[in-house]
């Protein structure tokens, strides 16, 4: 812990906005992390480069409504809103449908997996 001390100690002592920041956060003690603001030359973060973005639908919910249902909508996304699904609901732990280049394919194994999943627990039902 007394390391941890010394260290802001330190970065204070050589680094004016620090000790300008550290200072002011002092003074605010009753401030919590999320009522405090950030500066506007502070530049937003976005998702990393390595992130998908979000699904388009759900495939399990819509397999419940029927195959040809979920099929149906499958056909109409690119090949990388169909990959957006795979990861997002995790229908690939070995990632090898990420590396796939026809969306039949993607679509198949998107049917496949959501209907197992569909299907799970069925027996307790």
């Amino acid at each position: 812990m007394f390391q941890i001390a010394r260290a802001v100690a330190d970065q204070a002592d050589t680094n004016p906005d620090f000790r300008e920041m550290l200072l002011r956060a002092i003074h605010q003690p009753e401030q919590t992390a999320c009522q405090m603001r950030i500066p506007s030359d502070v530049p937003a973060v976005g998702r990393g480069k390595n992130r998908r973005a979000p699904a388009v639908l759900n495939p399990i919910e819509v397999v419940r409504e029927g195959e040809a249902v979920l099929r149906s909508r499958l056909a109409v996304l690119t090949l990388d809103q169909l990959r957006d699904i795979v990861a997002e609901h995790g229908l690939d732990p070995g990632r090898l449908v990420m590396k796939w280049k026809t969306p039949e394919r993607v679509i198949d194994w998107i049917i496949e997996k959501a209907t197992v999943r569909s299907r799970h627990g069925d027996a307790f039902r």
